[in-house]
């Protein structure tokens, strides 16, 4: 349940940066990659908190699928803003190699390093068999692969296994939702949370209530610390911001339609391009989207900080063109200060 305390300002919480590493139609892989790190560099010049990045699979618009390679990428081209996965999946992997992984980019890049996990596949059925995790798991073994990885960071178990590196390191552990599953775990044993919002809006406030009520006090946290995650489409005028968000919008229809694909340039009417089913869906599915001028950000983000009463909202923003993007990046830092 949402707590009681005074009304929360827009300049009173922190602000992170979610990046899907989109590729564009036309475009290919090096250039997603090459603008992910120059997003990263200017949201850490304008005060951002953190820069995430996701673990998705065959999925031809979105070039992150080496996560923790590309966190290496972006942490050593940056120099002060933190940098993780938002999130990786661990049932895709041996919680060793995991705890190796980011053992290396903690020791690499000490003390910047996020470990945001996600229990999903990331991916399709298909290609959940092609990463060789088990077709019968639906994620109800997660508890225990946690354990497992929290195990390898933990230098005074008696671990016949070693994570090297990754023993004895103070990475801090994310778990990430989009319903109730991880929101009820991180409230137990006492994790920070970051609930999907951007797409699955219909659940935050549950979620959230399911966290906070559950929550006990660890070594990691004295006490609960949500993060949200929300479509933030910004620009110098109302009517541009809701042309560049046709962009996003084509991109959940194609996978409402179960058809992913490269981000589309925006167009003059999404109307066009759907049925009116297909609307209603995308209503709800970008129901927490936030689009517009400044002064309109402005007043519908602080309508969602009042609702959520997070501790730290992170913000996804897929946006066709790159120098777009960044603005709309700038516009919100400009508001949030």
């Amino acid at each position: 349940m949402i707590q009681e305390n005074a009304k929360k300002r827009l300049k009173d919480i922190r602000y992170s940066v979610l990046d899907l590493s989109p590729i564009i139609e036309g475009g290919a892989p090096t250039d997603s990659l090459r603008n992910t790190l120059d997003l990263a560099r200017h949201v850490e010049k304008w005060g951002y908190n953190r820069y995430w990045l996701a673990e998705h699979h065959n999925m031809p618009g979105i070039a992150s699928s080496a996560t923790s390679v590309v966190i290496g990428h972006v942490a050593a081209g940056t120099t002060s803003i933190r940098v993780g996965s938002g999130g990786i999946m661990l049932p895709n992997h041996a919680p060793l190699v995991i705890a190796e992984q980011f053992g290396t980019l903690e020791s690499l890049f000490p003390g910047r390093i996020d470990l945001g996990l996600g229990r999903a596949p990331g991916t399709d059925q298909l290609t959940a068999h092609a990463l060789r995790r088990d077709r019968r798991s639906d994620g109800q073994d997660f508890p225990e692969q946690l354990g497992e990885l929290r195990d390898y960071f933990n230098s005074s178990r008696k671990n016949y296994v070693r994570a090297i590196p990754g023993e004895g390191l103070n990475i801090p552990i994310w778990l990430l939702g989009s319903s109730g599953f991880s929101a009820q775990l991180a409230g137990q044993l006492g994790l920070p949370f970051s609930f999907a919002s951007h797409f699955s809006p219909e659940y935050t406030n549950p979620a959230l209530a399911l966290y906070r009520s559950n929550f006990r006090p660890s070594a990691a946290l004295e006490k609960p610390y949500a993060m949200v995650g929300v479509n933030v489409i910004a620009a110098d005028t109302d009517e541009e911001a809701k042309w560049l968000s046709t962009s996003m919008q084509q991109q959940f229809l194609a996978l409402i339609r179960n058809n992913p694909g490269k981000l589309q340039p925006p167009v003059e009417n999404i109307d066009d391009l759907c049925s009116d089913y297909e609307k209603s869906l995308l209503a709800g599915r970008l129901s927490t989207t936030i689009i517009g001028s400044p002064e309109t950000v402005k007043d519908k983000l602080q309508a969602f900080l009042d609702e959520t009463q997070a501790d730290e909202m992170i913000v996804n923003a897929q946006i066709f063109d790159h120098h777009a993007r960044l603005r709309s990046y700038e516009i919100l830092a400009e508001i949030v200060k």
